[in-house]
């Protein structure tokens, strides 16, 4: 088990209050492709930021890769979201001027763990992983909106982190490069990485490994796609 979320509860306060995540539960396991899904203003996205170590303003636990995330300063989140998690988004916020690679060592620069010729090593390990090694040197600017996502995904694969969270990482992409995206993940998965992912799209989520669906701020199902499917 790599994520144990018990009792999550979230509230709004502006301009009243609003109970937006209702006593959430689950675990995660090394090496699961899941989908969070439900519509929009459910709370998926709500959760995703509480479990990405964003958001601290929550009642419950939260734990990964055995450490307690709950009650921990800034300063501590910080160091472990930059080692334990990689980040996927709809938008691939990749600086424009800065050439693919580049874009992929910042994460390994900020966590300052290996020198610099092997920070740059493992961000080409990492492209090639992705097929984007021909377009290392390239500015982000020159790329298209499927290769920019996939230098995304390299960036957040840096650290190699515990987990891989995605906020809606097709959201912004055609029907191509979204499958693209996906096949990618879910190679990735097969080889150990854990990829958590909140999306919109059916599709996407009927490959998943496990979907959760959400309303009204709760889990209503979780089940592996095997049984979904096979029903």
């Amino acid at each position: 088990m790599v994520l144990s979320a018990r009792h999550l509860n979230k509230y709004f306060y502006d301009p009243d209050t609003f109970q937006v995540l209702r006593d959430i539960t689950f675990d995660v396991q090394a090496g699961e492709f899941m989908a969070i899904v439900g519509k929009s203003g459910c709370g998926k996205s709500t959760l995703l930021y509480l479990l990405s170590t964003m958001d601290t303003d929550y009642e419950g636990q939260i734990e990964m890769a055995g450490t307690n995330l709950t009650g921990r300063s800034q300063d501590f989140l910080a160091h472990f979201r930059n080692e334990h998690l990689g980040f996927v988004f709809q938008f691939h916020f990749l600086l424009p001027e800065f050439s693919a690679l580049q874009n992929v060592m910042l994460p390994g620069q900020k966590l300052g763990k290996y020198p610099a010729h092997e920070i740059e090593e493992r961000a080409m390990e990492k492209l090639r992983l992705i097929g984007m090694a021909d377009y290392a040197r390239k500015p982000a600017s020159k790329l298209s909106g499927g290769q920019q996502q996939r230098v995304a995904i390299a960036r957040a694969l840096i650290n190699d982190p515990t987990i891989i969270m995605g906020d809606e990482p097709t959201g912004n992409l055609d029907r191509a490069n979204s499958e693209n995206v996906f096949h990618i993940f879910k190679e990735l998965a097969s080889k150990g990485q854990t990829i958590i992912t909140v999306t919109h799209d059916p599709d996407f989520a009927a490959g998943t490994d496990r979907i959760i669906e959400m309303s009204d701020g709760q889990i209503i199902s979780g089940h592996e796609n095997q049984v979904r499917q096979a029903g």
